[in-house]
């Protein structure tokens, strides 16, 4: 199964599928339709069935039942798109076969090394068989690691019908990284009684909790004026935007929260004199302190309107998802299931909050109850993002003792 898990991953990540959050479209690239269409040949080839692909890039496919049991339909789902934060166009993953825990040079020429004095997680890995980048992109294992072992663990139920299993239902959807995974995900088509995100990163990791997430976009009207005959009539823009940043509470952002700890994010900030734009992303766990969080947003750009003149600050705040926990935890058996299956793989789980979301935060509400399991890889959306081979086998795995406790344990 390492081999094959191998030539599928490095066969995917090296299709550019990078989402576009400017795009209008679904999904929002072409590189995703790309490997969608490729997948779909794939689950063809290894013997699945209903296999389906709609014109928004949504695979779906089908392995039935081979118990008389009645189960309930699970379903398994990885996202197409890699990440908006770096490049993923022209990715070149390197092999480094029994990891020795040294410095990994992933480009030489640009002096880019992949070091366990910066990563001291690297010391988790030694014997391991590695595949990172070649320090110019990201790697794609976020989500390309999570459909490999999806791919690779239907396939070995197909091969070994002595496991036992109910039906099982497979999805890969587009443009998760810019939070439209659901958005015209068919709910009723997939038909699954739960499922579950392929879309963790280090080995053990099970999520039934996510952030509670929305986006503002500040545009801030200035008036430009010659310098020199400014006085009582410019009105700088930028120099507002700065006024509103440092009106929110340096302390809750990214690089200083950890845990529940919420934020406040400034994802950009672009203007002049003239017009400014800021775009944030607020984030909680607790669903008061996340709309005492919208409403700090909402008073802030009241106030300064009111000093500076109405229409000056304009505020476009929207919800994007919310935490999952409240849709799982009355089916919380799904998540004792994938516990269950890792523990009896000898898998530590680790069971903490997404300091983010995935497509199940948004599934989840709409009736498909999803948490989140491990693939294995580490430091996404970057170029020291890398995965083990080792742990993408323990994936798979999981998924096949997942599927086999669900029938075990039906009546």
């Amino acid at each position: 199964m390492k081999i094959e898990l191998i030539d599928r991953f490095i066969s995917y990540v090296v299709i550019d599928t990078q989402s576009n959050d400017e795009s209008n479209t679904c999904p929002s690239t072409p590189g995703q339709l790309t490997l969608a269409n490729k997948l779909v040949d794939e689950l063809k080839s290894i013997g699945l069935e209903d296999v389906s692909i709609d014109e928004n890039g949504y695979v779906m496919a089908t392995l039935p039942a081979n118990t008389d049991k009645e189960v309930p339909t699970i379903g398994f789902l990885a996202h197409l798109d890699t990440a908006t934060d770096f490049t993923g166009n022209g990715v070149n993953p390197l092999l480094h076969e029994n990891y020795d825990g040294k410095d990994i040079v992933l480009n030489e020429d640009l002096h880019i090394v992949l070091s366990p004095k910066d990563f001291p997680n690297l010391k988790n890995y030694i014997g391991h068989h590695l595949i990172t980048t070649d320090g110019t992109t990201l790697l794609g294992a976020d989500n390309k690691a999570g459909i490999a072992e999806i791919m690779t663990a239907m396939d070995y139920l197909v091969q070994h019908p002595e496991i036992k299993h109910g039906k099982i239902r497979v999805a890969f959807t587009p443009d998760e990284e810019i939070g439209r995974g659901p958005h015209k995900f068919d709910v009723d088509k997939f038909a699954s009684t739960y499922a579950y995100t392929v879309d963790g990163g280090p080995i053990g990791e099970l999520q039934y909790e996510s952030f509670s997430a929305a986006a503002a976009k500040i545009t801030i009207k200035g008036n430009n004026i010659h310098p020199g005959t400014a006085k009582g009539k410019m009105v700088n823009s930028a120099k507002i935007a700065m006024e509103l940043n440092s009106l929110l509470p340096s302390e809750e952002a990214p690089e200083y929260t950890e845990g529940y700890e919420g934020f406040y994010h400034l994802l950009s900030f672009h203007g002049d004199v003239e017009k400014t734009v800021l775009s944030y992303i607020i984030r909680d766990f607790d669903r008061t302190s996340f709309n005492n969080r919208k409403a700090t947003m909402e008073k802030i750009a009241i106030n300064l309107n009111e000093k500076y003149g109405q229409g000056t600050i304009e505020l476009e705040l929207h919800d994007q998802y919310f935490n999952m926990r409240e849709k799982i935890e009355p089916v919380k058996e799904i998540v004792d299931i994938a516990y269950e299956a890792m523990t009896k793989l000898g898998i530590e789980p680790i069971i903490e909050p997404i300091r983010g979301g995935t497509d199940g935060s948004q599934l989840s509400y709409m009736g498909l109850p999803t948490p989140n399991i491990f693939t294995g890889g580490e430091n996404f959306h970057g170029k020291f993002e890398f995965i083990s081979i080792d742990n993408m086998l323990k994936a798979t795995n999981v998924i096949v003792e997942i599927a086999r406790l669900f029938e075990e344990k039906a009546n």
